[in-house]
């Protein structure tokens, strides 16, 4: 593992959100209890039992239009059901998806830290803004370019390398600076 680390004023949890985050859950039930039922939610609601009763909400919808003869109130129906369980379904899904996002960083930051050969430079890259994103791939790709035009070269992690250590110096100033403006509103 490099025991380099590029955030060094950053406290450990700064990179995940706080709702997101395990001391959250812990410390405010229901933060946990919203969590397990977005989870729960979500993964029925990708389940084909959940589907079927869609159709099927969908062709009693259908039947019934005749006996309404197709009425704006039975097209409000569908109309204000749909939309109340898309607004719904919204938040359940992104909950589930912020979690999944964190996982899957706190799974590759584990990947990075356990290569020797690996840069940790980039644990913490989903903070940055999307422009330094955007000249971080760029940098990969001149690499890749590079490297494929000269295969024998050494482990150089060049421009790429370079765009992520400046980031990690910069993320490290906002959070000094974030530290500093708390102190002083605590004052």
């Amino acid at each position: 593992m490099n025991l380099k680390n590029p955030l060094p004023d950053a406290a450990p949890m700064d990179t995940v959100p706080s709702t997101s985050s395990p001391g959250y859950a812990k410390a405010h039930p229901v933060a946990r209890a919203f969590d397990a039922f977005a989870s729960t939610v979500t993964r029925w609601a990708g389940s084909p039992v959940a589907f079927g009763l869609a159709v099927i909400s969908i062709v009693v919808w259908i039947v019934a239009g005749p006996i309404f003869k197709f009425s704006e109130g039975w097209q409000l129906v569908i109309n204000t059901g749909t939309t109340i369980v898309t607004f719904l379904m919204v938040f359940l899904i992104q909950q589930s998806a912020n979690k999944d996002s964190v996982a899957m960083h706190l799974k590759l930051n584990e990947l990075l830290a356990s290569d020797k050969g690996a840069s940790n430079q980039l644990i913490g890259i989903e903070d940055a803004t999307e422009d330094d994103l955007r000249k971080l791939a760029a940098a990969y790709l001149q690499l890749a370019a590079e490297k494929e035009g000269d295969a024998a070269s050494a482990h150089d992690d060049g421009a790429a390398a370079e765009i992520a250590r400046r980031l990690a110096k910069a993320h490290a100033r906002n959070a000094r600076k974030n530290g500093s403006e708390e102190s002083v509103g605590a004052q």
